[in-house]
């Protein structure tokens, strides 16, 4: 799980979004960001949590913050669910894993008993330097933007 800490410099990334362009970590340089990864796109709570997020986008661009979610998800589906709940940032399609992995999002889970490997909700505030300023590992899905700001 996590190995990062709050004073680390984030991992710098390149991945393919929704749309098939290329973001990168530096494309941040001199910006706050907010990474948000979660599970799978298309499910309740991701969908709480995305939706909270969209909601309240223009406070947190006022407060100079850009937002990004990362799933394993493929690009389509991610495009769907953003043309569906009108999502107004972008979504990595880190289908291989490689920022999931860089960020140490990626472990044993139980859901029902069962257990299995996949993406734990966690979100990373990056500050404009590139160093991780907050880690929040206990994301309340309906909450999530008021965790943040």
């Amino acid at each position: 799980m996590t190995i990062l800490k709050i004073g680390d410099e984030a991992p710098n990334f390149e991945a393919l979004d929704n749309k098939g362009n290329t973001i990168s970590l530096s494309d941040y340089s001199g910006k706050k960001l907010v990474l948000f990864f979660y599970p799978k796109a298309s499910t309740p709570g991701c969908t709480a949590e995305a939706c909270g997020l969209r909601d309240n986008y223009q406070t947190f661009l006022s407060k100079g913050y850009e937002i990004l979610g990362a799933s394993a998800d493929s690009a389509k589906r991610q495009q769907n669910w953003i043309n569906k709940h009108e999502l107004p940032f972008p979504l990595l399609a880190d289908e291989d894993k490689t920022v999931i992995n860089a960020f140490g999002v990626w472990g044993p889970k139980k859901f029902m008993g069962r257990e299995y490997d996949g993406i734990h909700r966690t979100t990373f505030v990056i500050d404009e330097n590139g160093i991780i300023s907050d880690i929040i590992a206990k994301v309340k899905t309906k909450e999530h933007a008021a965790q943040i700001l």
